[in-house]
This record gives C-alpha cells, sequence and structure tokens, in this order.
C-alpha cells in the first residue's frame, strides 16, 4: 500500500486529521481540494456555480489520478471523490481507503459558517440527505475508525495509523526513515 486515502463526509476532520496523520508516517500530506482549487485557479464553490457538479467531479477524478502515482501520501479526498465508482478503484489499487466515521450531529456542529464554501451541503435537512446516501459508499473503504467529537486529530491520527498497520501490514504504518513532510498541496 503506498498511499492512505482519507475520506468521509464534509466536516469529519479529513484535512486536520490528514496533516497529523503524515506527521506520523513521515510522509506527505496532499488535500485534494486544496491541489484541485490551485489547478482550478479558484474556489471549489465558485467552480460549481460556474461549470457545475459534473464537470467538478471529472477535474476531481483527474487531480486524484494524479495524487495516485505518488509513492507515499496520506491525502485527504473530497466529501464526494470516494463516491464516484472509478476513484473507489483507483483508491484501492494504489493503496488504502479509510473512512473517518462521524455521528450526524457532529458534522453539523462542525459546519456552521462553513456552508457558503461547501456547494453540496446546501441546508441542514439537504445535507443529511446527501450524507444518509453517501454513508453506504463510504462504508466501502478498507478500513473505519469513528471519529469521537472530542477526539483531538493527532489522537485520531494515532487511532488511523493502529488501524491500517491491522489491515496493512505492521511495517506500512511506520515512519520512514527518508520521507519527508511536505507542505500541503506539494507532491514530495
Amino acid at each position: 500500500m503506498a498511499i492512505v486515502y482519507l475520506v468521509g463526509f464534509m466536516g469529519c476532520g479529513k484535512s486536520a486529521v490528514g496533516a497529523a496523520l503524515a506527521e506520523i508516517l513521515g510522509v506527505p500530506f496532499v488535500d485534494l481540494d486544496e491541489r484541485l482549487e490551485e489547478r482550478l485557479g479558484e474556489s471549489i464553490a465558485e467552480f460549481f456555480a460556474s461549470r457545475g457538479e459534473e464537470a467538478f467531479r471529472c477535474e476531481e477524478s483527474l487531480a486524484l489520478a494524479d495524487v495516485a502515482r505518488l509513492e507515499r501520501a496520506v491525502v485527504a479526498t473530497g466529501g464526494g471523490a470516494f463516491c464516484v465508482e472509478d476513484n473507489r478503484r483507483l483508491v484501492e489499487a494504489s493503496g488504502v481507503s479509510v473512512y473517518l466515521e462521524a455521528a450526524w450531529p457532529t458534522l453539523l456542529a462542525r459546519l456552521p459558517g462553513e456552508q457558503a464554501e461547501r456547494p453540496k451541503f446546501g441546508d441542514p435537512v439537504t445535507a443529511r440527505r446527501l450524507f444518509e446516501d453517501r454513508e453506504p459508499l463510504y462504508r466501502q473503504a478498507r478500513v473505519t475508525v469513528a471519529v469521537d467529537p472530542h477526539s483531538t486529530p493527532d489522537e485520531l491520527a494515532r487511532r488511523v495509523a493502529a488501524a491500517i498497520r491491522e489491515v496493512a501490514g505492521q511495517a506500512w504504518a511506520q515512519p520512514t526513515q527518508s520521507a519527508a513532510v511536505s507542505e500541503p498541496g506539494s507532491d514530495r
């Protein structure tokens, strides 16, 4: 397994946990949404508004394919990336998927004030429906780690590392000697 892909609904902590996990493992961290915004030259919300979801998902899949070429990394995917079948296949072929499973009340509590930046959120009723539609797809991840609303990103990252060791082998989830942690959005 070369890459750890964190999947889950918006607000579950993929970016914060991903950065902490990358530090533990001594590998680069990539936030797919940040990578996409750099690639698109605008925010995801702006791109959604001007080009629509279908064009966005195409760009997201291309960015994911680029990231899948990395030797080792921790990748925080966007909330909908793992919901596309071809993306799920790519993720499983190039690494291990980890679903950060958070309860709806936890997610809702983490998202106030961020709704304008999240084009698929809409209102809480619409967002809950989206969450319920996506959850069965997230559950296809190879590993599931429950998100305790009181855990810090560092605590969750340690739990993810332990879960990966159980599934992918002890050596894989150990820090590497030569890997340098890079800034988010960089390849190395």
